[in-house]
């Protein structure tokens, strides 16, 4: 089958053509501008190929998601070897500031999270609203008292007549679906909101061994 679409194999080598110009092939690694290998987070440029910008400043997927909708779906996507300049240019971006906005997003997601025990005692004390925003089924599974599962209601509920200084702490498994409820709220201008930091997950390791863990 191999021959009959490529012809008959020989021994013969194929004719090459003399040729004046320099082989430069094996010099192309010289050519080519060298990786940025720097994680400090002070050194972002657009130069950081976007699997490094991704791990040095966690927050920035979610950031650069939520502002310019970049990387939420195969239309609007990245590589993780793409450089940082190169995905704002393909988005019409200017990179320095995307550059200020990944930053300003990593300190603000800090202001975002807060741990289970201040969370175990602000809800003993009736001074938060615990919003779990899993889904019914994992629910289900595990919870925490006196949390509220977030719905289409409860949603529509927070967002037209709860007073934007609520204290508001949103859970999930791990503490990443959390960061985004809590940023979206922030957003919408609810400025008390935050996170539990490692979810439920952490919840049943540093506070209620009984809650299952999956």
């Amino acid at each position: 089958m191999i021959s009959r679409i490529f012809g008959k194999k020989t021994n013969q080598p194929a004719p090459t053509e003399d040729k004046d110009d320099l082989d430069v092939t094996a010099l192309k690694p010289l050519m080519q501008a060298a990786g940025v290998t720097s994680t400090d987070p002070k050194d972002l440029s657009g130069e950081w190929r976007m699997d490094q910008v991704t791990k040095v400043f966690p927050s920035a997927q979610r950031a650069l998601f939520q502002r310019y909708h970049v990387g939420g779906c195969s239309s609007c996507g990245f590589q993780p070897t793409d450089a940082l300049a190169t995905v704002a240019m393909n988005h019409g971006l200017d990179v320095n500031e995307v550059i200020e906005h990944i930053k300003r997003s990593e300190e603000m997601e800090k202001d975002l999270e807060i741990a289970p025990p201040e969370v175990a005692q602000f809800l003993k004390d009736g001074k938060i609203k615990l919003l779990d925003v899993r889904t019914p089924e994992e629910y289900a599974i595990a919870s925490v008292p006196g949390s509220v599962l977030v719905d289409q209601t409860v949603a529509q509920e927070i967002m037209q007549t709860w007073p934007k200084e609520t204290p508001i702490v949103t859970m999930c498994h791990h503490g990443m679906r959390s960061l985004d409820a809590a940023a979206y709220l922030r957003g919408h201008g609810f400025v008390n909101a935050k996170s539990m930091t490692g979810g439920i997950d952490a919840w049943a390791l540093q506070i209620d061994p009984a809650v299952p863990r999956y």
